[in-house]
Parts: C-alpha cells; structure tokens; sequence
C-alpha cells in the first residue's frame, strides 16, 4: 500500500513539474518574441522620427509644368464679332526651330517660315487654328498703303477687322524701336538742306517686305503680311518670314482699295480669300538647356526684324 502511495506522489510531482517546465518555457518564448517585437518598433521609431526630422511629412505642393503661353480669354458676349475657337494648351508647344504655314489664296500661294525660337505663341496660335480649319474660306478684312504701313491684315471671319478667335497673348518679338536720325554736320545752308533733305532724315524701316506678324490686342488669329517695306511704330509680333509669294500679295495690293464700313479706304478692292491655311513641322525643335520664358513682352530694341530670303523678291 505504501509503495503505491509513493508511486502517485511521484507520478502526480512528475506531473507538475512537466507542467512548470512547459509554462516556463512559453515564458522563455514569450520573452523572446517580446524583446524581437521591441526591437523592430523601435528600429521603426528611430526611422519614422528620423525622416519626420528630414521634412518627409511636410505637405508637398503639387507638381505643375511651368506655362509657355499664356492665353488671355476675349469677351466674346461683348464682341459678337469673336469667335470661341477654344485655346491652344499653355506648355508643351516646341520653342525652338521652324514650321512652315502655307496660305492658299484665291490668287495663288504663299508661303512663310515660322520662327518658333522668337515667337513660340504666334507659331503655336497658328497652327492649333490652321489645324481645326478656322482660316479656310475667310476673307482677308484690310490692305493698308500709306503713312509707312504697307500690309495685308488676314485672320478675322467676320471681316470686320475687330473679330477673329476669342483669346489673345503679350505682344512677342516686336521689332527694333525706330532710332531718331542723328543730326550730321552740313556745309549746306538750311535753305539747300530743306529742300534736299539728307537720306538720314529718313524713318527706319522696322519690318521688311516679307515680314509676317500678328495684330496687337487682337492677336489670336489675325495676321499680316507686310508687301512692302514699313515703317510703321504699331508694335506687332513678328513670328515669320515669307519664303515664297511676295509677288501673289504685291498683286493683291497693286488691285486698291475701296471704302469699308467704316469709311477707311483700307478694304481690298478685290475679294482676297483664304482658301485654306495649314501649318507643318519643318525643323525638329531643340531642348534648351536653360528654358527661357517667352511670355514676357521683349525689351525695346531687343529683338531683330527678319529678313526675308532671296527667293521672296518678285
């Protein structure tokens, strides 16, 4: 009887202590796990309080691409006479190399070089409305011939002259300002030098036969194309050059004016039709290294008139 006693005694001890041992040791575990997890939170910790230290949470602005043109929007309830064609996107036009327009008259073609470099909006007005067909079949509004302003102004469907599409932008690319003739020592008495002046006396011619250029404050679709050399100081955006057809617009000028609505003796004699107008790449566009910002107005005298090439002599 005993023996069994002693028999239960040590297998219920034998019990307890199996069960110490598997309690101690999920204790050992449980320790281990705690001291792994307390690891890792604070290696996270440090890295969290670390890069909050660095900024890494502060707010962070949105990124935006930096505008090319701006394009200021034209009341077109105040001004029946617009047209809402939209706008072209403000980035991402090419701001350097050229694009060639083409404007089919009735009378023949013509062609200009764009200068994308000195007038990135001009050339980008042109061809985001030469692309939706907005020139096609517009006649061309005034032909001016006199007080230094020899041009054929294009680009309003309304053909009044104070239309075009509802949008405009800073005047870019003006040409030089006039210099005033310096006063040159003369042997001749004043009376011979009146009635010869000196060839000095004479204005500065600021845009060339050839020239092309867009109407100020109106400049979304209006252009001109000066047939004759100008002197004109209305401050234009010169965007381009003719190439070819010089001769097609001297005719055209050669035809005279009539009255329009107005009374001015500026309306083409002679209906001068758009037949179509479009606009092609002719040179790939070169990444600058330091982006320029050709938005704003150019400095006086900043700029240079373009000459037209040979082949534009009629």
């Amino acid at each position: 009887m005993a023996s069994s006693n002693t028999r239960q005694r040590k297998l219920a001890r034998a019990k307890v202590d199996r069960q110490m041992a598997r309690r101690a040791d999920q204790e050992r575990r449980s320790r281990q796990l705690k001291a792994v997890f307390g690891g890792l939170f604070a290696i996270v910790l440090v890295g969290v309080l670390g890069a909050w230290s660095l900024g890494a949470f502060d707010a962070k602005p949105t990124d935006t691409v930096a505008e090319t043109c701006a394009w200021n929007p034209l009341d077109v309830a105040g001004n029946p006479s617009l047209k809402d064609a939209g706008k072209p996107a403000t980035s991402g036009m090419p701001t350097s190399g050229t694009s060639a327009m083409t404007v089919a008259f009735d009378s023949g073609n013509v062609v200009a070089e764009l200068d994308r470099t000195a007038a990135p909006c001009g050339a980008a007005s042109l061809k985001y409305l030469a692309d939706s067909g907005f020139y096609n079949d517009t006649k061309c509004h005034k032909l001016t011939h006199g007080e230094g302003d020899f041009a054929l102004a294009c680009g309003d469907p309304s053909g009044t002259g104070n239309g075009g599409a509802a949008y405009s932008w800073w005047t870019e690319n003006p040409p030089a300002a006039a210099e005033e003739p310096s006063a040159a020592p003369s042997t001749t008495s004043s009376a011979a030098a009146a009635a010869s002046p000196s060839p000095s006396a004479k204005a500065a011619v600021r845009y060339q036969a050839g020239t092309v250029a867009m109407t100020p404050n109106v400049n979304g679709s209006q252009f001109v194309i000066f047939y004759q050399d100008s002197t004109t100081e209305t401050a234009y955006s010169i965007v381009g050059k003719l190439t070819s057809g010089l001769d097609v617009i001297k005719k055209i000028a050669q035809a005279g004016t009539t009255a329009n609505e107005a009374g001015e003796d500026t309306k083409p004699k002679q209906d001068v039709v758009v037949k179509t107008l479009t606009v092609v790449d002719t040179t790939a566009p070169v990444s600058p290294s330091t982006p320029a910002s050709p938005t704003a107005p150019a400095a006086s005298g900043a700029a240079t008139t373009p000459k037209p090439s040979a082949s534009t002599a009629s």
